[in-house]
């Protein structure tokens, strides 16, 4: 028998080749995509994390702050507008009209030639304030003396003596020795009173209320005589380790101690 004449059944067409699983995969990717979590779902999950953070703020904060006591300057109106207006330059007759007097006027103060907004202390810095002194005028020497009333100035010579003990009359030391140590502790001393104001500046640089505004400008230059330290700060004054109490010097002598 001829093979050529056999006639070959014809084959199975492709799609009936295809295994019955396969008809189920449509299913499966749509199930794929109902499980992949949307944007959408992340952003709610995000607000739900801040709503509960602030909750949480507001709560262990007794309800002074939604956002855990941090204040950042972009949320601070007045800061906003110092920003965007500018440092300020003002003479020391212009820094004075911003005392608190004028309710429409920010409060001002200056210390080491730098101004600060302090309206946020008003009740402090404005009229009737414990500290209404400092409002309008550069009072850094008062940071450093604590004498308010009589050093209300910027002018710094002569505050170190605060640091410098009082001399002893009756301690044995030859004159040269003691000018150099006095010459050594000047020195320190007025190290101590750059430090002081520095400190100062930066706590109010550094304030969550108050803030930098400009820098003091055309300060007339102060009188030739240096201001004398004043009675407060003159009784605060260190005394020598070997300094005599005055009970004692008259037991040496023999003299009743009144």
């Amino acid at each position: 028998m001829d093979t050529t004449s056999v006639r070959q059944r014809p084959a199975k067409s492709q799609s009936s080749a295809i295994p019955p699983a396969a008809s189920s995969q449509p299913d499966e990717v749509e199930d794929q995509h109902t499980r992949v979590i949307s944007r959408l779902d992340v952003l709610r999950v995000i607000i739900t994390l801040i709503g509960v953070s602030c909750a949480l703020s507001y709560y262990l904060t007794s309800g002074s702050s939604y956002l855990w006591n941090y204040n950042p300057w972009f949320l601070n109106a007045p800061k906003v507008g110092q920003w965007w207006a500018g440092p300020v330059n003002l003479t020391p007759d212009q820094l004075a009209l911003f005392n608190g007097s004028d309710p429409s006027k920010p409060i001002y103060l200056a210390i080491n030639g730098t101004i600060f907004d302090v309206s946020e202390g008003r009740h402090t810095y404005g009229p009737g304030g414990s500290y209404e002194v400092f409002a309008g005028r550069d009072a850094s020497r008062a940071f450093v003396t604590g004498c308010f009333l009589e050093d209300r100035t910027g002018d710094l010579r002569g505050a170190e003596e605060i640091y410098i003990p009082i001399e002893d009359p009756d301690e044995e030391i030859s004159s040269g020795a003691r000018k150099t140590r006095a010459e050594k502790e000047r020195r320190e001393a007025k190290k101590r009173v750059l430090q002081e104001v520095a400190k100062w500046e930066a706590f109010y640089r550094n304030h969550k209320k108050y803030f930098e505004v400009g820098k003091l400008v055309r300060v007339p230059a102060y009188s030739e005589d240096a201001p004398k330290l004043c009675e407060h700060a003159q009784k605060g004054r260190p005394k020598r380790k070997n300094m005599k109490k005055p009970e004692d010097s008259a037991k040496a002598q023999g003299k009743p101690v009144q």
